[in-house]
Formats: structure tokens, sequence, C-alpha cells
């Protein structure tokens, strides 16, 4: 039985990893912080709406500080099974290329939501359609969702908004 307050049931065991040959997926944390923000400070224009047309993610002003506490939040939320943050790296673990967020729908024709992004360096190899290729089949295989949404992908934010 899935508690309220959890995006999946207590017996779901929570994917660790998924590992491809250009990337692999692990739990976002603080010891991230330093990569993660490296990343997000190269793209912020074009992150600029990812969470939504009203989410004012990146801030023009976000510091280091700021970026950790949105760690730490992420890092409690994925313990608590409430939403999930995964890093995406690179192989060798020197960069963060972006992130997979696993999040609870506020629409309720959906039982998730899913908002990811890649830096804007790795556009031009394919990495985002990549990722958000293999990021639907892993949900679809490994997770227990029957309706996902991908707000700003296959949905438009106003749509998926207006529900």
């Amino acid at each position: 039985m899935k508690d309220m307050n959890k995006l999946v049931p207590n017996n779901f065991k929570i994917p660790k990893i998924l590992i491809t040959e250009k990337f692999f997926l692990r739990m976002l944390t603080v010891d991230d912080a330093t990569l993660d923000y490296e990343a997000v400070m190269e793209s912020p224009g074009y992150l600029k709406g990812v969470f939504g047309p009203e989410n004012p993610w990146p801030e023009d002003d976000l510091s280091f500080r700021k970026d950790l506490a949105d760690l730490k939040w992420h890092q409690k939320e994925f313990k608590k099974r409430s939403s999930f943050a995964y890093t995406v790296m690179s192989p060798d673990k020197s960069r963060c290329l972006g992130c997979v967020y696993i999040l609870p729908s506020d629409n309720r024709q959906y039982d998730a939501m899913v908002v990811l992004w890649v830096r804007k360096s790795e556009l031009a190899n394919g990495l985002d359609e990549k990722l958000f290729s293999v990021v639907q089949d892993w949900l679809d295989k490994k997770w227990p969702f029957k309706n996902i949404a991908y707000p700003g992908r296959k949905i438009t934010w106003d749509k998926f908004l207006k529900n």
C-alpha cells in the first residue's frame, strides 16, 4: 500500500543507478554540489522554464549555497520516497551532465511527472534526446507508474497545468 506522502509504495525497490555507455544516473546528493552548480551555471538561460513557465529556477542570482540547499532538499525527499532526483554523470564521473527528477504530478491525470535537463554544451551531441529516450524506457520497465507526464516534452506545460 502506498503512503499518501510517498510517490512509490513502501515495498518498491527504488533503482539506485542506471548505466549507459554515454552517462549514468544515480541519486543526487549534497556531495554533487560542486559539479551540479557548475552544470547549472553553464546553462542558466537555457534551463529557465524547465520546471514550468512560472518557475524561476535557476534564479539569476543562484548562489552555490542556495544550490547546496536545493540538493539537501532533493536528498531528503529521495530518502522519504516523496520525489526522486538523479544526477546524470559522465562515465568517468568528472562532470555532471544534467539531472532527472521524478516528482508527484500536479495534474490528477498522471501518477508522476518527470522533468530532466542536460547542460547546454551537451545538446550538440544529442544527449538530451538520448537521455529522454533512456529515461522513458527505464521508467516504463523499472518503476511502478502507469501514467507519467513529461511536461514540456510529451505534453505542453500549458496543457499539463490546465488539468
